[in-house]
């Protein structure tokens, strides 16, 4: 079967891999979508997320759906042949989080194409994936695997807005329109917000933001643009840039809300910290997710302005153009490998 390798930095081969076998309490999957996250295109590009640096070779890729083929021994789930999504992680359910509720922050996690480890947890971009029964969805009604390749970066985005609080009736401010920050304005507004604002430094990046839901689109790079806020009611920063972080505080109100989401380069990054304190902001990280995956696949079930991320469906053949189309925010947003 077909599959894609990180090697290290700018080094994906595509590659006949061996189907794997799913072993008792594994379900063995046929992969049909597969969305490339920003952090698919990190390891691709510099070798690494954040702290997380590649050492070995690494199939990338948590963001699948596709149907069920077969299970291991005492393993059972939906029949062969139901279209099912995968939440990529597993947790522990050991540590003081997962005792907590906090899995999404489990310090033990499995989390598939995650090189947080070593052995690195190899990822889903292949043709086939053997996964434990418990990552299984069955997707609802009505939802088809295009759409629901976007149930992981949704939950992402899911799960920051709540880190938000209550945001019905709020302005909330989202830096960065990369396919998280596009998700997140879907999803606050999802939440009730009022208002939405987004800024972005690529006007094809803002359009769509627009697609998601977004009232109020402001070009980062122009100071006088109209748009800009005097003050928002909460701040997510989905764009990774200390610069984004910086809009962020500086545009909350006074004992506002600000989430960061958005992966910061390795090391030190500064912030008008100052303001934390004498504007008494309150700065929450949010990191992946954990029960918003199901809610996700509801929400995409439901709405059909969805479909508009996705910018593109490459075959797997052609990984390292769908790589390519990915990285290029001037022509696209999300991009799915075809099985």
């Amino acid at each position: 079967m077909l599959g894609c390798v990180l090697h290290g930095a700018g080094d994906l081969r595509v590659a006949e891999l061996a189907v794997p076998v799913p072993g008792p309490g594994e379900a063995l999957v046929a992969v049909r979508y597969g969305g490339i996250c920003g952090s698919d295109l990190h390891y691709w590009r510099h070798g690494g997320v954040g702290d997380f640096r590649l050492r070995e070779p690494m199939v990338p890729g948590h963001e699948v759906v596709g149907t069920v083929v077969s299970y291991g021994a005492g393993a059972t789930g939906p029949a062969p042949g139901t279209a099912v999504a995968v939440h990529p992680a597993t947790p522990c359910g050991r540590c003081p989080e997962c005792a907590d509720g906090r899995a999404n922050v489990c310090r033990d996690v499995r989390y598939l194409g995650s090189a947080a480890r070593f052995p690195h947890v190899q990822g889903a971009f292949a043709a086939q994936v053997a996964v434990p029964v418990g990552q299984l969805r069955e997707l609802p009604d009505g939802l088809g695997l295009r759409r629901a390749a976007l149930a992981e970066p949704l939950s992402v985005a899911l799960h920051a807005v709540r880190r938000a609080g209550d945001v019905s009736g709020r302005h909330v401010l989202v830096t960065g329109a990369g396919p998280i920050g596009c998700l997140v304005v879907a999803a606050a507004k999802a939440a009730g917000a009022a208002r939405v604002t987004v800024t972005d430094l690529v006007p094809q990046a803002l359009g769509y933001a627009a697609v998601a839901g977004a009232d109020t689109l402001v070009r980062a790079d122009d100071p006088e643009d109209a748009g800009r806020p005097d003050e928002v009611d909460v701040a997510v920063e989905a764009s990774g840039a200390a610069a984004g972080l910086d809009t962020c505080l500086r545009h909350v109100r006074r004992a506002g809300v600000v989430v960061q989401l958005g992966m910061l380069p390795p090391g030190p990054s500064p912030f008008a910290g100052n303001l934390l304190v004498s504007r008494e902001i309150e700065l929450r990280g949010a990191f992946r997710f954990d029960a918003e995956f199901d809610d996700a696949l509801r929400l995409l079930a439901a709405e059909g302005k969805f479909d508009g991320l996705v910018s593109g469906v490459v075959p797997v053949r052609a990984a390292g153009d769908a790589f390519a189309l990915a990285a290029d925010r001037e022509r696209s947003c999300k991009v799915l490998l075809e099985f």
